[in-house]
């Protein structure tokens, strides 16, 4: 995916709108992180982590972006201000004290990006503009914000450290594709996978809010976590059944 040659062509002959509209996304980030500074006067580090998270994710978007597109179009932008909101989160996590004391507000945060997931998709469909590109980009930018939320939680010792298997799940499957070939194939769409993805979201952004205790969180993060096992066996059994 980032072959050097590949590189060199786009610094040769940058896509100039894909590279204004990731810099616009750069200016709304730094807008959201100003409010945040004046409202709860989060710690330096996380402003440099969000921003530093932000930078890596742009560079991405710019090295695969289609060659072929001039522009990232209306549903991609708005998967990328929903990527600034998870941006700002993943900031947040290596301050476990102000991810406790602003737990409310970084849930409400993570409810915004769930709302805007449904978006993106709508709007492609409604311009026309969908594309494997944008798919992919909403599929790793919603495991991004599943792999945050469960170690949000673990973070706050809400959760033992096995949360951590509701975000990781997606890039192990991915990983073992790289050791056997035939998962690597394309799935049919199926509706199940994306209300599975709503449902850890959810079930993790609420696990978040001071109102529910340990036990309670336990027992969402296991149910959850055991839809989203069912879920992948699925996956496996019909990737293994058109393997064969």
């Amino acid at each position: 995916m980032f072959e050097s040659s590949n590189i060199m062509r786009r610094l040769k002959r940058p896509n100039v709108p894909v590279l204004l509209e990731l810099a616009l996304g750069l200016g709304l980030l730094g807008l959201e992180l100003w409010i945040w500074q004046h409202l709860v006067a989060p710690p330096t580090g996380m402003l440099a982590g969000a921003l530093l998270s932000y930078l890596v994710l742009a560079g991405v978007v710019w090295a695969t972006f289609p060659a072929t597109l001039r522009g990232l179009g209306w549903a991609n932008r708005v998967t990328l201000f929903r990527a600034t909101l998870v941006t700002v989160f993943i900031g947040s996590l290596p301050f476990p004290a102000f991810l406790a004391n602003h737990a409310v507000a970084l849930a409400g945060l993570a409810l915004l990006a769930l709302v805007l997931d449904g978006i993106d998709g709508w709007v492609a469909r409604r311009t026309r503009t969908d594309t494997w590109f944008g798919a992919h980009f909403d599929m790793e930018l919603d495991a991004g914000l599943v792999l945050a939320l469960s170690v949000a939680v673990a973070l706050l010792g809400k959760v033992e450290a096995w949360v951590l298997l509701i975000g990781v799940m997606r890039y192990g499957f991915v990983i073992a594709g790289l050791v056997w070939p035939w998962l690597r194939a394309e799935l049919p769409e199926r509706l199940r996978r994306k209300a599975g993805c709503v449902v850890q979201v959810a079930t993790l952004l609420i696990c978040l809010l001071p109102a529910v205790d340990a036990t309670w969180a336990t027992r969402l993060s296991a149910i959850a976590l055991l839809l989203l096992f069912a879920s992948f066996a699925l996956d496996v059994r019909w990737l293994w059944r058109h393997a064969r």
